[in-house]
């Protein structure tokens, strides 16, 4: 793909994403992506075939993973301990912005396709987090700076709680305070205490 289709891509990508974080998922037609983009529905065919494929491209470009955090400049001096801390506070930051929060439409998205065990974008997303956690772990307790006896159930274990304070977020108010607990609650599972 050449880098005007690419840069026509990821406009079309954007403009999809605001429609979907407005509509869900379900309420979207080819035509909401139409008006939104400015382009000609012939245009649009010509990158995506449906809503579907549309909202899937979206969630690639959406998801930010542990590897995501792990390739910022910021990590290269940092413990295995301040690297899950950066991680946790950038899902906080996720689970308390309201504007253009996607967690609504995504479970649409699942739901609606009845791919809850599926191989999906969101799958991909949470296995290659536990993948990165599950590392991290091991370097942790290697370099001593954390305990725990089976990193590949910690890392699951927080994979889930992070999924379930965006479920929450959703249905539910969360504070900041709330989010902080919870992350101190995970770093401590740990061993590790974190200073206000």
């Amino acid at each position: 793909m050449g880098n005007k289709s690419l840069q026509k891509r990821n406009l079309i990508v954007e403009a999809a994403r605001d429609v979907f974080f407005r509509c869900g998922y379900k309420g979207v037609t080819m035509k909401d992506i139409v008006e939104a983009c400015g382009i000609s529905r012939g245009g649009l065919y010509l990158y995506f075939s449906n809503t579907k494929e549309l909202f899937e491209a979206v969630l690639e470009q959406e998801n930010k993973t542990l590897t995501s955090v792990l390739e910022s400049p910021a990590v290269k001096e940092a413990s295995p301990g301040e690297i899950l801390l950066m991680y946790l506070e950038e899902q906080k930051k996720d689970i308390l912005k309201k504007k253009g929060n996607l967690t609504a439409a995504t479970y649409e998205y699942l739901f609606e396709n009845k791919l809850v065990n599926a191989d999906t974008p969101i799958k991909k997303r949470f296995d290659e987090n536990v993948r990165a956690l599950e590392k991290l772990i091991i370097d942790g307790v290697n370099e001593e700076w954390m305990v725990c006896e089976s990193p590949a159930e910690a890392a699951k274990n927080i994979a889930y709680a992070i999924e379930g304070m965006k479920v929450t977020a959703q249905t539910t108010e969360i504070t900041a305070k709330t989010l902080d607990n919870q992350i101190a609650y995970i770093m401590g599972t740990l061993g590790m205490v974190i200073k206000d």
